[in-house]
């Protein structure tokens, strides 16, 4: 349990520090962040540099720090205020009725699930008000990413013609594995919300994510044009963060030998 915790949680915080790096780079806030044009954003760059510094520092805390509860809560809770203020009023306003047009707005809920997973391996910190409210919505943490897993796998059926097309050329049967991977996500979306398995689920869960993410993700990233806008190493980092979250949450502090 401590060695998966130890991967889960460095995994999962690299990739939100890789995402908050990204800000650097590319015009404008990462779309899985905030839903705003870098055009609209051009004359407040300062605001993209500040939350690309606040997430790679908290990711890397989240990635290498020994107790890490505070910084997590902080980042669920930083992550969901711009599902609720950011994505949600633009979603709604724009199309909502396209299943895929809310990829950003749920992965930045499952980002902020993530988090909140990663505060509930750790002992309680003494609270005030706030805190224990937080902690409260902690538990809901793993039901967020649940959430994305089950309609990203829908999403495979759905955009099945679109979907095919990421299956990287040398591997037969594209339809096929679009297909078993609409499965996989699916299946395991509601393994967690009905807690089936949970231990086996993780690691399978956490498996494919890793291999999409070295034969599909990083190969993608590696040549996508200027133009691209760093798009697909955005999906490099969510993939990486997703893997970490997928190990992360069967584990409870209570689990834990050492209890941090």
């Amino acid at each position: 349990m401590q060695q998966l915790k130890n991967y889960g949680k460095i995994f999962y915080g690299l990739g939100i520090a890789g995402l908050g790096v990204l800000h650097f780079f590319f015009a404008g806030f990462r779309p899985v962040i905030l839903p705003l044009s870098p055009e609209s954003t051009a004359g407040f760059n300062f605001l993209s540099y500040l939350i690309g510094a606040i997430i790679v520092l908290t990711g890397l805390y989240i990635a290498f720090g020994n107790r890490v509860k505070t910084a997590a809560l902080f980042l669920g809770s930083l992550l969901l205020l711009f599902v609720l203020l950011g994505h949600l009023p633009n979603r709604l306003a724009n199309n909502p009725g396209s299943l895929g047009a809310w990829t950003d707005t749920l992965k930045c809920l499952a980002l902020a699930g993530g988090a909140f997973v990663v505060s509930q391996l750790y002992p309680d910190i003494k609270s005030n008000g706030f805190v224990i409210f937080l902690e409260s919505l902690a538990g809901y943490g793993k039901y967020f990413f649940a959430l994305l897993l089950v309609v990203f796998g829908i999403d495979h059926f759905i955009y099945l013609e679109f979907v095919k097309t990421l299956v990287p050329d040398w591997i037969p049967g594209h339809k096929f594995w679009t297909w078993v991977g609409g499965v996989a996500l699916i299946g395991a979306g509601l393994a967690i919300f009905f807690h089936v398995k949970p231990a086996l689920i993780s690691l399978l869960l956490a498996g494919m994510l890793l291999i999409w993410l070295v034969i599909l993700h990083i190969p993608r990233a590696l040549v996508a044009p200027v133009t691209d806008n760093g798009n697909e190493w955005t999906s490099v980092f969510e993939a990486l963060a997703f893997a970490g979250i997928a190990l992360l949450y069967p584990i409870r502090s209570d689990n834990l030998i050492d209890g941090q």
